[in-house]
């Protein structure tokens, strides 16, 4: 009919209340964070020190001028504190603490000796009557000294301070040999400990002097023959406060010197050569 009014239909769309602004987002967000922080917590509370540091280095310096550690490269530790003679007891603690985290420390602490002397702070690793850091008569590392020396280069790699390496024997001689004997195998020993800690975590040229003492400085001078007068000694020497290291002149430390002598004596007007050891094969 012409006078029927359209009938008009509204519908309306339903609906569960919106998104509420996404608030919740912000909340969950909020809660994710916080968790990832604290798990990051807990497993830098439970990682070993190095790690620690080298995490504590980054966000320090996030460009990566940080401290690298853990590794050979060089310039790592430059910007590491000088150890001064003062400084040594703290040294001798830390690096007691990070030797403990080998799994056979504790079998081995009591052929391991650390003391302040003079010189430096000397790390002496005395073998025992089965030849614990090297095999019997020769200069062949065993496994746990390699395990030894590289949980230590790390931490002195970190120093600026110079290292050097001394090897020592027993008076016992060698019966089959005319061309090789304790002046040899105390040299080749140093230098097989020099070798293993470059390789692992030393600055190049850190190390500025290998000495082979043969029996020449026996541990117990009263029994010539017992097994702790054969070690390797390392010596993390004092930088003089006026010297921040024993660098040369163009910046780098003295390149490392084998030696083949019987302990230092006071220096003369004219020094006679140094004996050299024999080279390696």
């Amino acid at each position: 009919m012409a006078d029927e009014q359209p009938i008009i239909v509204i519908k309306k769309k339903g609906g569960h209340g919106g998104h509420h602004g996404g608030a919740w987002k912000v909340a969950y967000a909020d809660f994710v964070t916080a968790m990832m922080a604290l798990f990051i917590v807990l497993w830098l509370m439970n990682s070993s020190k190095p790690v620690q540091e080298a995490v504590g280095g980054y966000f320090r310096d996030p460009n990566g001028v940080a401290q690298k550690k853990g590794t050979a490269l060089g310039g790592a530790g430059e910007t590491a504190p000088v150890i001064k003679k003062e400084d040594m007891a703290k040294l001798k603690a830390d690096l007691l603490k990070a030797m403990e985290q080998l799994a056979d420390f504790e079998k081995l602490k009591k052929q391991i000796e650390l003391t302040v002397t003079p010189e430096g702070l000397k790390i002496e690793l005395m073998e025992d009557a089965n030849g614990t850091f090297f095999e019997n008569g020769r200069a062949q590392p065993t496994p746990i000294l390699q395990n030894l020396l590289k949980v230590l280069s790390v931490e002195v790699g970190k120093l600026p301070n110079p290292v050097s390496i001394e090897g020592h024997t027993d008076s016992k001689p060698f019966s089959d040999s005319q061309t090789y004997g304790n002046w040899e195998l105390s040299t080749d020993r140093a230098n097989t400990a020099r070798r293993l800690m470059e390789n692992s975590g030393l600055r190049p040229n850190q190390v500025v002097q290998v000495r082979g003492f043969a029996d020449q400085d026996l541990r117990k001078p009263l029994q010539p023959q017992d097994a702790s007068n054969r070690r390797v000694t390392l010596i993390i020497q004092y930088v003089k406060s006026e010297q921040p290291a024993a660098f040369t002149s163009n910046g780098s430390l003295p390149p490392a010197r084998e030696l083949n002598a019987a302990p230092t004596q006071p220096a003369k007007a004219a020094a006679a050569p140094v004996k050299q050891a024999k080279p390696e094969k």
